[in-house]
């Protein structure tokens, strides 16, 4: 089994994440790690989004990874707030990984993973 680093992020943003359209995501803490991130898609959906639309998404479940190549205080991206953002590439959707997501950056252990 090989240890990988997840993040657990609440819905849509999630979704959006491993769909590549969100390409940063925004942090008040930063880290050193850079590489392969597992997106954890959170039991929370964000009140903010539209409504009626919780039904189509996923949670409490790993659904995707991106690589997390820089950790930035300025971005274009119209979803950048900060005070960090997270630059994301190379977003894959998987087959949901039904899992506890944790706070922060932590481990998890997968022994493969599908893609749809």
């Amino acid at each position: 089994m090989k240890t990988y680093k997840a993040l657990t992020v609440k819905q849509p943003w999630a979704h959006l994440i491993v769909a590549g359209i969100k390409t940063v995501e925004n942090r008040a803490w930063t880290t050193d790690y850079r590489g392969r991130l597992f997106i954890h898609a959170g039991r929370s959906f964000d009140g903010d989004a539209i409504e009626g639309l919780p039904d189509r998404f996923t949670f409490g479940a790993i659904i995707g990874h991106v690589d997390l190549i820089d950790i930035v205080t300025e971005h274009p991206s119209p979803f950048f707030i900060g005070p960090y953002g997270w630059v994301l590439a190379n977003p894959k959707l998987i087959e949901p990984i039904k899992l506890r997501g944790r706070v922060g950056l932590f481990d998890v252990h997968l022994d493969r993973v599908t893609y749809p």
